[in-house]
């Protein structure tokens, strides 16, 4: 893990190629009992994410998740061949896609269905609040957020604790 850290830190690989490197060789030492694939996928966004702010919106968990048989044969390829090139051509090509669908995205308005499904895959199971929810879509009012919300609520994607300001959201 010593050498994975500094190979992060020294390496002047471009960050994109080492994120994925990085990803790839955690959960080939597997350093812990379970959750090596979380914890995986979670370092390779932090890593992304210092040096790319959209990678706030794009977590690896999700990307991951929509093409999970796609990401164990990427894994268990480089592991048989002893190089990790198909699980680093694997999530290029995810986060390729990602970003491809972001970028349509920003060229139209969302709906109150999308936005709702979008920031699902942003935020997963933690709760979450209006400012939170704001934070994420910048171009939306509040008058917006309290009817997206209010929407999800009424068709029970949300569960709704709290008043006022301090009402807090999760999704089902």
């Amino acid at each position: 893990m010593i050498a994975l850290f500094d190979y992060l830190k020294t390496d002047k690989d471009i960050l994109l190629i080492k994120s994925c490197v990085f990803h790839y060789e955690f959960e080939f030492i597997h350093p812990f009992l379970d959750g090596n694939g979380r914890m995986g996928r979670l370092w390779q966004t932090l890593i992304l994410m210092q040096k790319y702010p959209v990678f706030e919106f794009l977590p690896v968990e999700s990307l991951i998740k929509e093409n999970q048989e796609e990401y164990y044969k990427a894994l268990s390829q480089s592991d048989k061949s002893g190089h990790f090139t198909p699980f680093i051509e694997f999530m290029l090509n995810i986060i390729f896609q990602a970003l491809e669908n972001l970028l349509k995205t920003q060229n139209r308005t969302l709906t109150v269905q999308e936005r709702i499904e979008l920031y699902k895959g942003i935020i997963g199971r933690n709760q979450f609040s209006r400012k939170d929810y704001l934070q994420n879509f910048k171009e939306i009012s509040q008058a917006t957020a309290n009817r997206d919300l209010k929407w999800a609520f009424e068709n029970n994607l949300l569960i709704k604790t709290g008043d006022k300001r301090l009402t807090k959201y999760q999704y089902n």
